[in-house]
């Protein structure tokens, strides 16, 4: 179960950096900059994008994280995208119970933003994000919480900041 929840956490922690830089600014405002917030949610264990919610000074936006290859992700906004380049910080903090099969898993991570497209062009900003997970294993065929299997349930959050500007 760990092995799994460790590539979540790492999946997750990649996500929420992405999502930290969704805080750019929409291109129907002036040049701005700011402290930028995102929160970003997921109740799937196995998908490789999750919804995300942007506020800041310069803009309030919904879009999408899609995960990427390596530590690159991809945030998607109507008007545009911009890059999310993202590095785990620390050690984070693993805990599962091997009764009950509930885990929890806290990580911090640093990002970058570039890359933008569309209203995006021209994006640039860093900050940090913090992913937090619960979650329920499935258990094997024996009743035993399984390390292989899918997880039952999971709820992953994203709480990004960091100041991002726009041209």
């Amino acid at each position: 179960m760990f092995k799994t929840i460790a590539a979540i956490a790492g999946a997750a922690a990649v996500a929420a950096a992405v999502g930290g830089s969704a805080l750019a600014m929409a291109s129907s405002h002036p040049a701005a900059s700011g402290t930028e917030h995102l929160q970003l949610m997921s109740t799937s264990a196995t998908s490789s994008s999750s919804s995300l919610i942007a506020y800041g000074p310069a803009f309030t936006a919904a879009g999408t994280d899609h995960e990427g290859s390596g530590n690159v992700d991809t945030v998607t906004f109507a008007n545009g995208t911009f890059k999310i380049t993202h590095k785990l910080s620390g050690r984070g903090t693993q805990h599962f119970n091997p009764v009950t099969c509930q885990y929890v898993v806290t990580q911090n991570a640093t990002y970058k933003l570039s890359g933008g497209t569309g209203a995006y062009k021209g994006i640039s900003g860093s900050g940090t994000a913090k992913l937090s997970i619960l979650g329920i294993g499935a258990r094997n065929s024996k009743g035993k919480c399984s390390q292989t299997k899918a997880p039952v349930a999971q709820h992953q959050l994203i709480n990004a900041s960091g100041p991002a500007s726009l041209p």
